[in-house]
């Protein structure tokens, strides 16, 4: 078994890499590595997703990566292999980031990527450091996790999500604040689960266990 986290020069691999390595060892899921090769992607058994930054630019440095989103389409939506986004990697998975800019996503989980606006102006924008999970959905990553689970934030824009059903868990930041997406063999996080001690850790173990 191998998972792969993407590189495409959009973020600080190494705490990722180094907790889902650590989960696979526990959890007996095979080899996790860091890799910008389309052929590595195309046999991957699991792929994650990471992002940091702004959505725009995330996009682009994936883009500007050739072959990588190709092999990502086709692993994710021809070839069902499970799919982990994490942060702007997740939000990459809506319709239209309007960060900056409207941006198209990869349009897997319809929705749209908007800017956080509190309820209260005293709530500052980033919503930075820990909140509690709020479970809408059930899913196989929660095996273990239930409503109040901390989980480690830090963004300025979150995924507005069409369909109900498809946003599994979010948190309250004087408003809704959408945590978790997902559908078929697709999850995303808007939080960083490696950051995220061990419900993080948690979470990371179940996915690499996942079996849609």
């Amino acid at each position: 078994m191998l998972t792969v986290i993407i590189d495409y020069d959009s973020g600080n691999l190494h705490s990722a890499e180094k907790a889902f390595q650590r989960m696979a060892v526990e959890t007996g899921a095979g080899d996790v590595i860091v890799t910008s090769s389309p052929e590595d992607v195309m046999r991957a058994d699991r792929i994650v997703l990471p992002g940091d930054g702004a959505f725009p630019a995330c996009k682009q440095q994936l883009d500007d990566h050739r072959g990588i989103f190709e092999a990502v389409n086709e692993a994710v939506m021809q070839k069902g292999r499970p799919f982990m986004g994490i942060c702007v990697g997740m939000q990459m998975l809506a319709t239209v980031s309007r960060e900056y800019q409207d941006t198209a996503g990869f349009d897997w989980i319809p929705g749209e990527v908007v800017k956080i606006t509190p309820d209260d102006p005293t709530f500052k924008v980033p919503h930075m450091g820990w909140n509690d999970l709020i479970i809408d959905n059930p899913h196989p990553v929660f095996d273990g996790i239930e409503t109040g689970a901390h989980v480690y934030f830090v963004h300025s824009y979150h995924m507005l999500v069409d369909v109900s059903a498809q946003r599994l868990a979010h948190c309250d930041y004087a408003g809704d604040i959408t945590a978790i997406v997902g559908r078929d063999n697709i999850i995303g996080t808007q939080f960083h689960p490696e950051k995220s001690q061990a419900t993080g850790l948690r979470m990371i173990g179940n996915f690499l266990n996942w079996a849609p």
